[in-house]
């Protein structure tokens, strides 16, 4: 029994040392384990005595630091950390500080730290936040040097920060942004309509997560300016749940957008008028012949200043740009509300109005324009005058024809009108354009006329009253067109004149007939003279005198043979000049008649200071001569008028005995005309009988 207890005890008691074992290993694991997670951390752990003396030092803290552990074990801890630190203060604060401490190497690190109490002392965990901080402080200023304007904002709204740029684009200190909570400002869109606060960009990634790109928005600024902002949103935490933190970025494009419409303005606006250019012009015709609920005409004027080019060219171009600014100011002025004023180019504008009822009401519009223009215009202490050429096309609903179309048909129109008179508005028909398209035709085919000679020069006598004997000839051009046949002179001389045709024709002409004269006077033995017709374009040569004398020099012709032809309306013109012009041609020898006299505005005294030897009576006043005392009066004043100057008179147009009579009866000088002999080659003219020189018509 007693053997038993003995055995008993002692199996107990080994228990009990079995125990004791197990709880000790258990306790030696779990600290190894403590020290293996305080050696392989990548913070700094530090344990202390109350004494702030280090007790424990492990690998990282060697790390961040710089001292070994043998090193700092038993030194005070803020010495080996390089800055001041009241542990107790720190406990009592919340156990977490943040410093900049200092390295073995003297070097700094940001470090935060968190301190714990132990049994018998303190632990540290210090983290170096250096990268951490470096990055922050880069990014920071990163953010704070864009143009770019950003926002970030907690879930709840709140702006967390704002950059630089957001402040100065938003016109707002940084204390009423950081802290607030938006809206901020107003928004509207691209149409101007005011956004609601809860559709803002921001509102809505905030409530969705969904992004926001490129939006246009304006914003009506703390200034009350406005800005255009090209704006971005975008979840910060795009995984988390809602409602979102949200950074906000935005540009001001205010600057790029008034360039571009700047832009846009000068693409689609004359430059020196602002009226609409032609490619809005021809939008708006277009968009005004395609709308689909048209009822009316749709209205498309023409219009040419007559006259510019003379204020251009003597007063200069500053003074016809304000003209023309002028212009465009008082066509803006004329027009009904709707209707588009467009300038083409050059003088010429075009006025587009919709809903036009009829011509009568187009009549109105171009008569009201006309008038609109022909006020004085003052410039500089000058009184300006002009006056507009106007082409008007109706385009009613269903009408085939293009924009271009449109402009072309209302130019032709524009054109007649300035041939017919100047001054003046004329409509739009087919057969009009059929004879613009003639004309287009004839000049292109002149053109190669001049190139194949295929002009000509027939001769008509003038002849003395009242015998009828042939005192001279008067050269006219003819052309026999291959396709066209014989083109009259009334359709093919205006359009030389209008073109840079007419000078190489005259100096032609005149090469052709000064040697054609000099040849038949040679064979024939007659002093026969000749008149040659000389354009406006052809008296405002500066090379006039010398090409006259190099062709009466080259042909061996006197220079009395020939008479130079001017009409009254191209000398009054400019009467002075023409008087300076014909006075050197004088000087030359030859002489000088003014023709169509009574179609031109010219009066006894402008007659007496030019420098002219005949006067030639228009046709239009010899046609009544016989049947209208009117007539002859007007005609005997006429000649009465010029013997008092010493001018010679010769009739044109005489086609009856009757006239004839009537004008040796009132003492007419010569005459000319179909009654005398029709044109004819200078073969035809020189024929020679016992009495001299004859007309066909003898």
């Amino acid at each position: 029994m007693a053997e038993t207890y003995r055995r008993l005890v002692q199996l107990a008691a080994l228990q009990a040392v079995l125990c004791d074992i197990t709880a000790q290993q258990a306790t030696e694991a779990a600290l190894r384990y403590q020290a293996a997670v305080v050696s392989h951390v990548s913070d700094a752990v530090i344990a202390t005595d109350q004494e702030c003396v280090v007790t424990s030092w492990n690998p990282a803290a060697e790390t961040v630091y710089g001292h070994p552990a043998a090193d700092a074990l038993g030194r005070p801890v803020a010495e080996l950390l390089g800055a001041p630190l009241d542990i107790t203060e720190v406990v009592r604060g919340g156990g977490v500080s943040r410093a900049m401490h200092r390295r073995a190497d003297g070097s700094r690190a940001a470090v935060r730290v968190s301190v714990a109490e132990m049994d018998g002392g303190y632990v540290l965990v210090c983290t170096d936040e250096t990268a951490q901080r470096r990055a922050e402080r880069y990014f920071a200023t990163v953010i704070a040097s864009l143009e770019e304007g950003v926002l970030v904002t907690r879930p709840d709204g709140v702006i967390e920060s704002a950059n630089p740029a957001a402040l100065r684009i938003l016109r707002l200190p940084a204390d009423e942004v950081v802290g607030a909570a938006p809206p901020l400002t107003d928004l509207f869109d691209e149409y101007g309509r005011r956004i609601a606060h809860h559709d803002y960009p921001l509102a809505a990634t905030r409530r969705t997560g969904i992004p926001q790109n490129g939006r246009r928005l304006r914003v009506r600024r703390a200034d009350g300016s406005d800005a255009w902002l090209s704006l971005n949103c975008r979840p910060l935490f795009p995984d988390a749940d809602p409602p979102h933190a949200v950074v906000m970025s935005f540009s001001d494009t205010t600057e790029r957008r008034s360039i571009a419409e700047r832009l846009r303005y000068k693409a689609t606006h004359d430059a020196l008028t602002g009226l609409a250019n032609r490619s809005v012009v021809a939008s708006s015709v277009t968009e005004a012949l395609r709308s689909p609920d048209r009822t009316l005409p749709v209205a498309l004027l023409f219009i040419d200043l007559d006259k510019f080019k003379v204020i251009n060219d003597s007063l200069g171009h500053a003074i016809g740009d304000e003209v023309l600014q002028v212009v465009g100011r008082r066509l803006r002025g004329g027009v009904r509300a709707g209707d588009l004023v467009g300038r083409l180019g050059g003088d010429e504008f075009v006025v587009v109005s919709r809903g036009m009822t009829d011509a009568r009401a187009a009549r109105a519009l171009a008569t009201h324009l006309r008038s609109s223009l022909v006020e004085p215009i003052t410039l500089d202490g000058r009184e300006l005058h002009i006056d507009a050429s106007i082409g008007i096309v109706l385009a009613p609903p269903g009408d085939p024809r293009s924009a271009d179309d449109l402009i072309r048909d209302a130019d032709v129109a524009m054109y007649h009108a300035k041939t017919t008179g100047r001054g003046r508005y004329e409509f739009f028909d087919v057969a009009l354009r059929e004879r613009m398209q003639r004309r287009l035709r004839l000049e292109q085919d002149l053109r190669e006329a001049v190139r194949r000679n295929e002009l000509w020069v027939a001769y008509q006598p003038v002849v003395a009253l009242p015998g009828g004997r042939t005192v001279s000839v008067e050269a006219l051009l003819r052309w026999n067109q291959p396709n066209l046949g014989v083109v009259s002179p009334v359709e093919f001389i205006p359009l030389a004149e209008e073109s840079d045709l007419i000078s190489s024709i005259g100096i032609q002409t005149l090469l052709t007939v000064t040697r054609e004269m000099a040849r038949q006077r040679k064979l024939h033995g007659v002093d026969m003279d000749v008149a040659v017709n000389l354009s406006a374009r052809q008296l405002d040569d500066p090379d006039l005198l010398l090409t006259v004398e190099h062709a009466l020099r080259g042909a061996g012709l006197p220079a009395p043979a020939l008479c130079l032809e001017v009409t009254e309306s191209a000398l009054m013109r400019d009467p002075l000049l023409a008087a300076k012009k014909l006075d050197s041609l004088r000087g030359l020898g030859v002489r000088i008649a003014i023709d169509d006299f009574g179609t031109g505005y010219a009066s006894l005294s402008q007659l007496l200071r030019l420098p002219v030897d005949i006067l030639k009576i228009d046709q239009s006043f010899v046609t009544g001569l016989g049947e209208s005392g009117q007539a002859s009066g007007i005609v005997s004043g006429i000649v009465a008028m010029a013997h008092a100057v010493d001018l010679t008179v010769i009739a044109e147009g005489v086609e009856t005995k009757r006239q004839r009579d009537v004008l040796s009866e009132l003492g007419c000088d010569q005459a000319q005309g179909h009654y005398f002999g029709r044109p004819g080659s200078s073969v035809d003219i020189f024929r020679r009988d016992d009495d001299g020189f004859e007309t066909p018509d003898g």
